[in-house]
């Protein structure tokens, strides 16, 4: 199992980081991807090196793709004609594919939410067809969330639909998630 977490200017550091985090604790394969280099910038200034970039990849190597937050780095994200294509053809084939915070508005704009019930950051549920009030939302291959609050739960949803529910449990018990 290998994700890639796509990383643009402007990222929500609390989302992709918790994200990237709990992945990693359940020994499932993660790849920081870089849209535009190898260095990114958060929304809070956190330079980060990212694992590769999106020009080192083979999308067909991962199974999943998540999008981390933060307005800045959704707009960024959906500028990427790359990403949008990557995610167009991960739906395609019904892999999995996760956004967070304001990211759901980046599938939206790629079409895969038009017949998908979904969450997004409170206040721009218009931008959804069928919204859905909850902290993260599994509608098919598309596991959607509100924002930097429910960053831990929505990735362990993510390890249940990759890994399975007894390590979800488990690492909710590591993590001390109260829900």
């Amino acid at each position: 199992m290998r994700v890639m977490i796509p990383l643009a200017n402007g990222f929500e550091d609390i989302e992709a980081f918790s994200i990237l985090d709990v992945l990693r604790r359940a020994k499932i394969n993660v790849d920081t991807v870089g849209i535009v280099g190898s260095v990114i910038q958060s929304r809070s200034g956190v330079k980060v090196i990212v694992d590769r970039t999106l020009n080192q990849i083979t999308p067909n190597d991962y199974d999943a793709i998540i999008l981390p937050g933060g307005s800045l780095g959704c707009q960024n994200l959906e500028r990427s004609a790359k990403v949008m294509e990557i995610l167009k053809t991960f739906n395609s084939q019904n892999k999995l594919i996760g956004a967070i915070c304001g990211a759901p508005e980046v599938l939206a704009k790629a079409g895969l939410l038009d017949n998908k019930k979904a969450t997004i950051y409170p206040g721009n549920e218009k931008i959804l067809a069928y919204p859905r009030n909850g902290p993260v939302v599994v509608d098919g291959n598309i596991v959607t969330s509100q924002g930097p609050g429910t960053a831990i739960e929505f990735a362990l949803k993510i390890v249940e639909k990759l890994s399975n529910i007894a390590e979800a449990q488990r690492l909710r018990k590591e993590l001390v998630v109260h829900v």
